[in-house]
């Protein structure tokens, strides 16, 4: 796929959404841009809050959305640029300062001006100003972000940005162009590169750590100066942090008590202290000079191990009240340079393994669900192997495209000539791409999480992430078999029905469609369950007939309105729609809804008993399956290979005789073969020689 391909269907894309949603194409413009800046984790969040007026001196302000990082306080204002009318657009400098300015005037009139006061109450504006005036002494950064349909003239190499109220802030543009290079990058993700001889003259002291390097990574030791890091991380903020870091910090206390105690009375003991921190990078630049080697540059630089004690510098040295001079602060850094030969999802596993590893103020958890995590792995292999029936006249069978690594879905079409690229999407249509966030926000919703799920994406997904570790420890994954993929899919189409559905409704009026939608979903499974005992939706048969049948849409516009009505109620116990939506309180609110389901809906529901026997036999399969998979990994590995295990495992005593008997037909193939439960303990024992240090 070239970027023109790839800026032409991402328009015909929000012209289509544009229709469906009857929310504007500048409003879809938007939403599709943040989606992708979310995915690839540029953005942390992102709120639709679109304002356009005049302020003091008749200046005009503008804004189309925002986004809040409760970890580095960073305030991301976006404008749009939005104009299809002329592909051969430029964006001047002129033209970017204006924009630029629009959304500085619209901070300084929400911060300093009676704005609060003549914006209505019902609208995501008035949450915006609000946030900012609440988040006004607390804000370190402001993130100015201009989305543009033109190009970007080449006169602008940088766009200069002024402190506001105060706070220092950055400019940054992005044209398709950037949004497709970013998507179609290897990692599909923002990628951070840092010049270390941008904060100091020579960079970092380091030691090669001889000895350790492997053909997939290499190590160093470093010592970096307190004031460099807090630098570095005032500059990039939280996307400094490996995201399964950030994900556990921003849910715990992200400056440590102790290290701040450490800062402020003891720096010069810091180093003996603290445990330093951990990094990653997929490339550096190491010079040598005759005081050693220094290293100059990082790609891909990402803290996966001490972001606490990085956050603890940063904020020590910026809160009013420390004020901390990081002077006499040097801090340990143990930094893993991966190999760019290795694949993908060996990189990211390798990754993972070191964050599991590492030690730290604050242990991340195993439930850090990377791509490669089993489930997602389950996720990916149902939806390639799960065929559902064409909708719209279609004569053949789709598929839901389960997304398990970012950006999966666009790269597999770069790779594809035009007319494999149009039997691709004729057999996995866009709008049946499932991203893991997708998946997340609508499986939460209907366990009853709506508050949560309103808490943004990272924090949904986090939780979402608990749950289906330990559910996947419990039973092996028992559960998830093409039976919960299936499910997934109709809560989706429930999901996305509700979503186009409430632009439509007279009552609507542009603001706080997530926060309805999954609200909206989990009162009608609440009022199921409460008035339909022992029943609950049937959801396979939504997957079979591919569509939300009349009975539930009906409900749905009906009980939206509800939902609307009590979001908003003035007697709310936040003002703040928007953080109001995120407390649990709300959601014991909308519970309160009276609302008596139609006898109607009786049709579209499924007893207990047939779902437990639909479970049952969806275990027996998934129990099936996962022999299959473990006998095929066994009869892949060859028979000399097998007997090199099992030397090594006698020769560290690591073996019980079940595993032997396993082992000594496993050397006898194709003779012999192990049965299933041979098989399975067979596969954990090499997860355990491999600890040990046995390679294949």
């Amino acid at each position: 796929m070239e970027a023109q391909d790839f800026r032409k269907d991402f328009l015909e894309d929000i012209k289509a959404d544009a229709l469906a949603t009857g929310e504007g194409s500048c409003a879809s413009f938007v939403s599709s841009f943040a989606r992708y800046l979310q995915e690839s984790e540029y953005l942390m969040d992102f709120t639709s809050s679109y304002f356009e007026g005049t302020g003091k001196q008749n200046r005009k302000l503008r804004v189309d959305g925002y986004a809040y990082d409760e970890f580095d306080k960073t305030m991301t204002l976006i404008i749009a640029d939005y104009d299809v009318s002329d592909d051969m657009r430029t964006l001047a400098k002129t033209q970017a300062g204006q924009l630029q300015n629009r959304l500085i005037y619209f901070i300084d009139n929400a911060l300093n001006t009676q704005l609060h006061r003549n914006v209505e109450m019902s609208r995501p504006c008035s949450d915006l100003v609000d946030l900012l005036r609440e988040k006004r002494k607390e804000i370190r950064k402001y993130q100015l972000l201009i989305l543009t349909t033109a190009g970007i003239s080449s006169t602008i190499k940088i766009l200069e940005s002024d402190d506001v109220d105060g706070v220092p802030s950055e400019c940054q543009i992005w044209d398709i162009d950037r949004l497709f290079q970013l998507c179609g990058s290897d990692t599909g993700r923002h990628i951070i590169e840092i010049n270390f001889k941008d904060h100091s003259e020579k960079g970092i002291p380091c030691l090669e750590a001889s000895g350790t390097a492997t053909d997939d990574f290499k190590s160093y030791l470093c010592i970096i100066p307190g004031i460099m890091l807090a630098d570095i991380y005032d500059k990039y903020g939280s996307s400094l942090l490996e995201g399964n870091v950030r994900s556990f910090l921003s849910t715990k206390v992200a400056v440590n008590k102790k290290i701040r105690t450490t800062i402020l009375q003891q720096p010069e003991r810091f180093f003996a202290y603290n445990n330093g921190i951990s990094a990653t990078a997929m490339d550096v630049q190491i010079e040598h000079t005759e005081q050693g080697l220094f290293l100059v540059s990082a790609q891909d630089f990402q803290i996966i191990n001490g972001g606490q004690t990085t956050a603890s510098l940063s904020s020590a040295r910026y809160n009013y009240k420390d004020k901390a001079n990081l002077g006499a602060i040097f801090v340990q850094m143990k930094l893993t340079v991966i190999e760019r030969t290795l694949e993908e999802d060996d990189a990211t596993t390798l990754v993972q393994n070191i964050s599991r590893s590492s030690n730290s103020q604050n242990k991340v958890s195993d439930a850090d669900f990377f791509s490669t995590h089993p489930f997602h792995v389950q996720m990916e292999r149902c939806s390639l192997r799960l065929g559902a029936r064409g909708t719209g006249g279609l004569q053949f069978e789709t598929k839901w495209f389960y997304e398990r690594a970012r950006g999966q879905y666009l790269q597999k079409q770069m790779r594809m000539s035009p007319s494999e690229k149009k039997k691709f999407l004729l057999q996995n249509p866009k709008d049946q791409l499932i991203t893991k966030t997708d998946l997340a926000k609508v499986r939460n919703t209907w366990e009853g999480l709506p508050h949560i799920v309103s808490k943004g994406a990272q924090a949904n997904f986090t939780e979402f992430a608990q749950k289906i570790s330990d559910a996947w420890d419990k039973d092996e994954g028992l559960l998830f078999g093409d039976k919960y993929f299936q499910e997934s899919v109709a809560l989706c189409l429930v999901f996305r029905y509700t979503e186009t559905m409430i632009p439509h409704q007279p009552w609507y009026q542009q603001g706080y469609r997530a926060n309805i939608v999954t609200y909206s979903m989990a009162i009608l499974h609440k009022l199921i369950q409460m008035q339909f005992h022992k029943k609950d939706l049937d959801l396979i048969g939504i997957w079979t007939r591919q569509n939300v049948p009349v009975a539930v849409q009906n409900v749905l516009i009906e009980l939206s309105a509800y939902v609307y009505n009590k979001l908003t109620d003035p007697k709310r116990g936040v003002e703040n729609v928007t953080q109001w939506c995120k407390r649990e309180g709300c959601w014991s609110s909308v519970q309160n809804i009276e609302y008596k389901l139609p006898s109607e809906i009786c049709d579209c529901l499924v007893g207990q008993e047939s779902m437990r026997t639909v479970v049952r036999d969806a275990k027996a399969d998934r129990r099936v399956e996962m022999d299959a998979d473990a006998m095929t990994k066994v009869v892949e590995i060859p028979p000399a290979q097998w007997r090199n295990a099992m030397d090594f495992a006698a020769s560290k005593q690591m073996i019980t005789p079940e595993e032997h008997m396993a082992l000594r037909i496993a050397c006898q193939l194709p003779l012999k073969v192990p049965t299933p439960a041979q098989s399975k303990k067979l596969v954990a024992l090499l997860g355990r020689l491999y600890e040990e240090g046995f390679k294949l």
